[in-house]
């Protein structure tokens, strides 16, 4: 273990207050410290480490020179906030991030007032800092300022430039902070780039131009449109920001987002300004800086389990069976090799989905869209008109965001997209903003739409195999995060019979039909149940959508009870097969009937064992169900030797 940091400067700041009558010289010890106490950290727990060191000077020049919390900060997906936390009181707390009852590995309103609003899904902070600005007119709270930083990728998505454009014509004080560490979307900084930046940023140059603005309104409008385009001309050769001055946003940068001697003067000069109207600062950063290992490998780096400090190696795991993702990953490859219309499409997660070994086997037919679902979605349908067949590789969690997309675009016109639905169910450490809870709800409404979930790593080949077959409309398969059971798998998977589930134990008295993986809690659960004497059926429903009529009608005939049992949301599963069995009859005799599904709430961090003990989703709870729906008292059933 590596001894802690040394942190005098740091250990004087309880809250950004603190920080406001430092010099610059201590402004960048601070850095350094700050920097180095959020590297021990992470260390410690793993988390978001690479997003996290990119951001450390930024976050100090803005609480430095901003009036937090009464300044709002919006922190776009928040998995680069660390150093923020540790600056606002949540120091001595950040060795629980991520883990059950501590920290948030996000921003969230409920742990800090220095988290004006909530994150984990990107480019929202433009739209929440323009409510925020607008809130605060409407107020007559106009000393205040809102600052939204976000970061280059989550520029890719549709929405972060629908609320630029609001904002350039709202004309409501905005700074928007470009954090900018990927795309080289600037020309390089340096020394004459960053006096420029503080030179646009001045009052002088900024009353000089407001001025000029109001003479130009003055001459006749070809004259004016005139003055209007040699200004951007001009500022567009000088700094590149033309885009986002279209957008109606004052422009300044690129500035160097390590260098504190120029972020200070340039915040600070934003901070005093008149100019009415948003204001973007083009900052760029490098992922994972001052931390070698971090910026020799920032994908390696962006999000960590436990490591060693001085080495940079992280904890690794013992080998286990390979994770769904991984068997999805080779699945679809495997179709792939003998079906040249499958194609592959992910935003901006090419590793998480398991889509880069893809890409590096058909790279033509592999398309990373950036943040930005609705566009991947409606992409895809347009690759299906075309005879392809495309597969949409997007998390659960994720999908919600382009659920119009899979209504009208794909859904209404029966386009036959495959959508992979990765971290179904509940994901641990990301807590309830990555919990895959509600697309068995939100796509089983949709007419022409089939739903399936994996049970097992064998039964997800399966799914991907019948996906690729499948041309009658769309279809998505569900399948968790983590590892599969280690069953032996086979080069590819079979096709399945659409609506089709199977029985894999067979009973007398209580049913179990689950829906995905809970299947190996099913199969505990039975064995429990058994040993009370309670002879019990576990079947694998396979399909929501369309629903198995004639098991599950035999299932409710054939036992006095019938538990169904999902990974997903009220509204989902459980919901089909009592609408069924209404409709069938078959609730209106002696059937005791018992849906289990996720609770009506959100389910925070934790590791997935004590949330699915939350969730009540686990074998025991599934025996108490069981004795419960039949009036037995758990403790007056003995288990048989």
């Amino acid at each position: 273990m590596s001894p802690a940091p040394h942190t005098p400067t740091l250990d004087r700041v309880k809250f950004p207050s603190d920080m406001r009558n430092m010099s610059n010289e201590q402004l960048k010890q601070l850095a350094d410290e700050l920097r180095a106490e959020t590297i021990d950290a992470v260390s410690a727990t793993g988390g978001h480490l690479g997003a996290s060191l990119g951001v450390v000077e930024l976050t100090v020049a803005i609480h430095a020179v901003f009036d937090t919390p009464s300044d709002r900060l919006i922190w776009d997906v928040g998995h680069q906030a660390y150093p923020h936390k540790i600056l606002t009181g949540r120091r001595d707390r950040m060795r629980t991030i991520r883990q059950g009852g501590g920290l948030s590995g996000f921003t969230k309103r409920s742990e800090s007032e220095y988290d004006p609003f909530g994150a984990a899904h990107s480019s929202t902070s433009i739209s929440a800092g323009l409510g925020m600005a607008i809130g605060q007119d409407l107020k007559g709270e106009t000393e205040r300022h809102v600052i939204s930083v976000i970061g280059d990728g989550a520029m890719s998505a549709g929405m972060a430039y629908e609320a630029m454009n609001n904002a350039g014509a709202a004309k409501s004080k905005l700074i928007v902070v470009l954090n900018d560490n990927d795309m080289s979307i600037a020309p390089p900084v340096g020394a004459m780039s960053n006096y420029l930046s503080r030179t646009i940023s001045s009052r002088p140059f900024l009353n000089l131009r407001d001025l000029m603005a109001r003479l130009a309104k003055r001459f006749p409008a070809p004259l004016e449109r005139a003055a209007k385009r040699a200004d951007e001309y001009a500022r567009g050769l000088l700094t590149g920001g033309t885009l986002f001055e279209e957008l109606g946003f004052y422009y300044v940068g690129p500035v160097d987002g390590h260098d504190l001697d120029t972020l200070l003067p340039v915040l600070r000069n934003i901070r005093d300004t008149d100019h009415q109207g948003p204001i973007l600062v083009h900052a760029v950063t490098q992922k994972g800086k001052g931390y070698a290992p971090a910026e020799a490998s920032a994908d390696k780096y962006h999000g960590v389990v436990k490591f060693n400090v001085v080495t940079g190696e992280q904890v690794k795991a013992p080998p286990g069976p390979p994770s769904y993702t991984k068997v999805f990953s080779n699945a679809l490859v495997a179709e792939a090799e003998l079906d040249d219309r499958i194609c592959a499409i992910n935003a901006a997660m090419p590793s998480g989905t398991g889509l880069d070994a893809f890409a590096k086997k058909f790279p033509t037919r592999s398309f990373d869209v950036g943040i930005a679902e609705q566009h991947a979605v409606t992409f895809a349908a347009g690759l299906a008109t075309e005879g392809f067949k495309p597969f949409c590789a997007i998390y659960s969690t994720f999908l919600q965001r382009a659920y119009d997309q899979v209504m009208h675009d794909v859904a209404l016109q029966k386009l036959p997209v495959r959508f992979g639905m990765d971290r179904a169910g509940l994901v641990g450490a990301d807590g309830a903003t990555h919990a895959g809870s509600f697309d068995i709800a939100y796509l089983g409404c949709l007419p022409n739409m089939v739903l399936c979930a994996a049970a097992d790593e064998l039964e997800l080949m399966h799914m991907v195999a019948t996906a690729a077959a499948y041309d009658e409309g769309p279809i998505g398969f569900r399948y968790p995060r983590g590892e599969g059971l280690g069953l032996e798998l086979p080069k590819r998977g079979t096709v399945l019979e659409i609506g089709k589930g199977r029985v894999v134990k067979e009973g007398t008295k209580v049913a179990i039909l689950s829906y995905g993986t809970r299947l190996a809690e099913a199969l505990k659960a039975a064995e429990a149940l058994e040993a009370r004497g309670l002879s019990t059926t576990v079947a694998d429903a396979r399909f929501a959508k369309p629903l198995d009529a004639q098991l599950t009608e035999r299932l409710a005939r054939e036992h006095q009870v019938l538990i169904t049992i999902e990974e997903g949301s009220v509204g989902g599963y459980g919901s089909f097969v009592a609408h069924h069995l209404a409709w069938r009859g078959l609730l209106d005799g002696g059937l005791k009937f018992r849906p289990m599904c996720m609770p009506d709430s959100y389910i925070d961090h934790d590791n997935p064992k004590k949330q699915y003990d939350e969730a009540r989703l686990n074998a025991q709870h599934v025996v108490e169900t069981a004795l419960q729906a039949l009036g037995v008292d758990a403790l007056a059933l003995p288990a048989r030797a």
